[in-house]
């Protein structure tokens, strides 16, 4: 019995060693995925950011599937899309979008030298939109369904292999 509980304590080394490593190679998903998905958009009533672009509504956001970009003009991914979000506006994809903490002069600039995508800007100085939403960050793109209910979430910035999922996604809200 005593050679036994001689090798107890290497064994146990070995098994949180084991455990530990095994955390180190596979670590555990850490994304925040929103639980709003598939769930009726949040009212939402955003003022404009930019003169001659409306602000945001909820209610102004059904009848046809549609993008909603949640970006900051201070945000390096946001300009990273940029150009991905201009192809989707290309292939007829309606985008609109929530600026989080910025300011008309800032979003101007990011605009004027990443292109505009955006039919809509919703100004979201307190993140109060975002957080109902159930975004944890910046860039977000939501999917919404014509009937005005978050059909998916992609989480970053949408790359140009992201753009078919986007538009396979759209083409399922309809």
């Amino acid at each position: 019995m005593r050679r036994v509980l001689i090798w107890a304590p290497l064994v146990l080394f070995a098994a949180v060693f084991g455990l530990v490593a095994s955390g180190l190679i596979k670590p555990g998903d850490r994304t925040i995925h929103s639980a709003m998905v598939g769930k009726p958009l949040p009212v939402l009533a955003l003022p404009a950011l930019l003169p001659g672009k409306p602000g945001i509504a909820s209610a102004e956001l059904k009848g046809k599937p549609r993008l909603l970009n949640v970006f900051a003009s201070w945000c390096i991914p946001c300009i990273a899309e940029a150009p991905q979000l201009m192809k989707l506006k290309q292939a007829g994809v309606e985008i609109d979008a929530i600026a989080i903490r910025d300011t008309p002069a800032a979003v101007q600039a990011f605009l004027a030298r990443n292109g505009d995508p955006y039919a809509r800007i919703g100004d979201d100085k307190a993140s109060r939109a975002q957080l109902a939403l159930g975004s944890s960050g910046v860039p977000e793109t939501f999917v919404i369904d014509a009937a005005g209910r978050i059909a998916y979430q992609h989480i970053g910035d949408v790359r140009e292999d992201d753009v078919p999922l986007l538009l396979a996604e759209l083409e399922k809200a309809k």
